[in-house]
């Protein structure tokens, strides 16, 4: 018989694991049976309790919008996590890396909304016309499943395993600017390590972010307007350790630095 799971005790895991600096053991091993639907009862049980913690929901970020990381976990869909008021890392301020598990930054593009995005029907032209302005941002994610041994339903229980955001430079209009072609270069302590474009995001960001409203809708969830939508990584993941520096240069959009100490 399968061992049957508890989305409030399994959110309460992944909230000390936070706390302690102690992973959990991946979700997928111990219950097999768990299903994607299963893992985002988990999360929203993470949100429902961080909210009764006083914490607020400020946004929501893409994950596994690359074809890469989908073939690596087998799934043909992205991921979404919730973004909370104590994960914005303030302009400057060095991250102290003893407080994650096993960090890794990634470079995106954040969407600001200025209009709510009620789905499902969502379409890429109401993004756009939703969307007050883009922005630079670095995701720092974080794993608290053990050695990021992840399969799709521990990363989507683990909040989209999400930690902090730096968002850098002013907003940027959408108009006339055709996101696909927006380039990034990504360095690591000064060395170039990786490139990319918008269309790495599922072939442009404002499709994830209509996928992503158009997913919520399935869990009478809606984006809302001031809400800041990471639309998923343009490069790779590298992991994060003392004394690194990571910045994205974005054409047309400015860059976004953070170091961690």
């Amino acid at each position: 018989m399968a061992a049957t799971h508890n989305p409030a005790e399994l959110a309460r895991e992944f909230m000390d694991a936070t706390a302690t600096g102690t992973p959990v053991d991946p979700l997928t091993t111990r219950f097999p049976d768990l299903t994607a639907e299963d893992a985002y009862g988990i999360q929203l049980a993470i949100v429902e309790q961080r909210v009764a913690d006083g914490r607020k929901v400020i946004g929501k970020k893409i994950g596994l919008s690359g074809k890469v990381m989908q073939e690596l976990l087998g799934v043909d869909e992205p991921d979404y996590g919730h973004l909370f008021d104590d994960m914005i890392v303030p302009a400057g301020e060095a991250i102290a890396t003893d407080t994650l598990l096993a960090p890794r930054c990634e470079g995106e593009i954040a969407f600001v909304l200025a209009d709510d995005l009620p789905g499902p029907g969502v379409t890429v032209t109401d993004v756009l016309s939703a969307t007050e302005g883009v922005m630079p941002a670095l995701e720092i994610v974080d794993s608290r499943v053990r050695d990021w041994k992840i399969k799709l339903e521990d990363t989507v229980a683990d909040n989209g395993s999400s930690a902090l955001i730096v968002l850098g430079g002013a907003l940027t209009p959408v108009i006339e600017l055709d996101l696909r072609l927006v380039g990034m270069l990504f360095s690591q302590n000064g060395k170039h390590v990786a490139s990319g474009t918008g269309a790495e995001a599922l072939g442009h960001p404002a499709v994830s972010v209509a996928w992503l409203a158009n997913k919520l809708a399935e869990f009478d969830v809606v984006l809302q307007a001031g809400e800041i939508v990471l639309s998923g990584s343009l490069a790779g993941a590298p992991f994060a350790a003392p004394g690194d520096v990571f910045t994205a240069e974005f054409d047309r959009l400015g860059s976004v630095s953070v170091a961690f100490e």
